[in-house]
């Protein structure tokens, strides 16, 4: 088999490139470092080995030695292994040593370039790195040198006299020294400097100053330092998205979360995702919803009021042509999506994404009556059944999924305390986020899907800061945007 030498980018998941991920797709083993984003390791298949390998600054967790053993052991085993590293594998990292290891020890290797820092995070920062008529020549360098070696190998001085622009990687904790050696090489005091922390990520923090006095503020690593004129430059796009910096959390299950959360981090949120519910099959195992499905002769309507419900109809129909003759009603585009994608068009979408708005819209039995097939969540509001009813439709009801309660570890609450908001995207997250954390737990702002979410938490005590006026994933995330730029969150539509 063969080890992958995976460049895993600067921080933002994102940044991966579609060659990464694919072999992370298929790994057996993830041996990974301390920059490695951790949202990476759930491309990982269920059941891979992971083995953290993380260096912080004076404190190696295994040595160099040990790292290149464990590659060549677990290559030779004939085992799936990716080394996810920060950055590019062959830029200031040790991906050259561990290849010519592996190779020497005759296991296959392939290296997965990354986008390296040297370059995204000033992009990041709103910083060019190369300019016309400013800056010509990039040249990058590592403020970490080997501390094997007896006398300097980087020639800051020399450095000075190229011209263009520095990028300076790993150079925090010697930044007095370069900085210092710049100015003694020629490179005038008001020279602009930019130190970026953790660039691309959600907490991306940016130090201008001049390269006389960069070193007297207070820099943290991980931080990649850009020394020149291009630095003046100030096109600043990352920290102007409307959510920048904020702590989003997001309560949906964890395989319904990604699409708020992908959302929330274009839109610059830091999101945390702490699952409070799991989506499982009814309490009798689906033996009514099967019972209602075979026996649709007669039936007018399939009322569906969640992906969910669309999801798990779909999956006990044999195809199709199950639903010959029987019209089919969905509440909220993300159903008619998910209906879409299995090939079924809904004949009615109401306007607006409620059970009230569908009723308005719902036409009247014929004069020999009508059947409606109502499947949704097991504990659910009995609005549609009470208002159908009063017009004379015949309903059946039958529940397609129910919604328990996740378990949540402490890591998770030690998450929300430091949030700034919280989602709900349904009543059983706000009843579960509750169970699971309290009151005194919430963060300050409480952003709801919709009016019935909304009611949910305002009837447990909560203040709605956040309501979407149109009641979906998108008009959630478009709702706070509009509330963190005015202070405007929604409101009742």
């Amino acid at each position: 088999m063969t080890v992958y030498l995976v460049g895993a980018g600067p921080g933002d998941p994102g940044l991966l490139t579609r060659r990464g991920a694919e072999v992370l797709a298929t790994a057996d083993v993830v041996v990974h470092d301390r920059l490695a984003p951790a949202e990476l390791l759930e491309l990982a298949p269920r059941g891979a080995e992971f083995v953290d390998v993380g260096k912080s600054p004076r404190h190696p967790t295994m040595a160099q030695d040990e790292i290149n053993a464990l590659l060549v052991d677990r290559g030779r085993a004939g085992r799936s292994v990716v080394r996810l590293k920060g950055g590019d594998p062959y830029v200031f990292a040790r991906g050259a040593e561990e290849a010519a290891a592996l190779l020497a020890a005759g296991v296959e290797v392939e290296v997965v370039p990354g986008v390296s820092s040297a370059f995204a995070v000033p992009a990041s920062a709103g910083i060019p790195v190369t300019l016309r008529n400013v800056s010509t020549s990039v040249t990058v360098v590592t403020g970490h040198e080997d501390p094997s070696k007896p006398e300097p190998q980087v020639d800051w001085e020399a450095l000075a006299r190229v011209g263009g622009t520095i990028v300076i990687l790993m150079g925090v904790t010697h930044l007095r020294q370069i900085t210092g050696r710049l100015l003694a090489g020629g490179l005038p005091p008001d020279t602009p400097v930019a130190a970026v922390t953790w660039g691309t990520r959600p907490d991306q923090l940016t130090v201008r100053a001049t390269l006389a006095t960069i070193a007297d503020h207070p820099v943290e690593a991980p931080a990649t330092i850009v020394v020149g004129q291009v630095v003046a430059q100030d096109l600043d796009w990352f920290t102007r998205r409307p959510l920048f910096g904020r702590r989003v959390v997001v309560t949906r299950s964890r395989p319904q979360a990604s699409e708020l959360s992908r959302l929330l981090g274009e839109r610059g949120a830091h999101v945390v995702e702490t699952p409070v519910i799991e989506i499982g099959d009814p309490s009798d195992g689906g033996v009514a919803l099967d019972a209602a499905l075979a026996d649709l002769a007669g039936t007018d309507w399939l009322v569906l009021t969640s992906p969910n419900g669309a999801a798990r109809v779909c999956d006990r129909l044999t195809d199709a042509r199950d639903l010959a003759g029987v019209k089919i009603a969905a509440i909220g585009p993300g159903t008619a999506r998910e209906l879409a994608r299995r090939g079924i068009r809904a004949d009615l979408v109401p306007p607006r994404f409620v059970a009230e708005s569908l009723l308005e819209a719902f036409p009247d039995p014929s004069a020999a009556g009508g059947r409606v097939l109502l499947a949704r969540a097991e504990v659910a509001r009995d609005v549609l059944v009470d208002g159908l009813a009063a017009r004379d439709w015949e309903v059946r009801v039958a529940p397609a999924y129910r919604t328990v309660a996740a378990r949540v570890d402490d890591a998770a609450r030690d998450l929300v305390r430091s949030a700034d908001v919280v989602t709900f995207t349904s009543s059983s997250t706000v009843e579960r986020f509750l169970d699971a954390f309290g009151v005194a737990a919430v963060p300050p702002v409480v952003a709801c899907i919709g009016p019935v979410t909304a009611a949910t938490a305002r009837d447990a005590g909560l203040a709605v800061d956040v309501e979407a006026p149109v009641h979906t994933i998108d008009g959630l995330v478009d709702a706070l945007c509009d509330w963190a730029r005015d202070g405007t969150g929604g409101g009742p539509a």
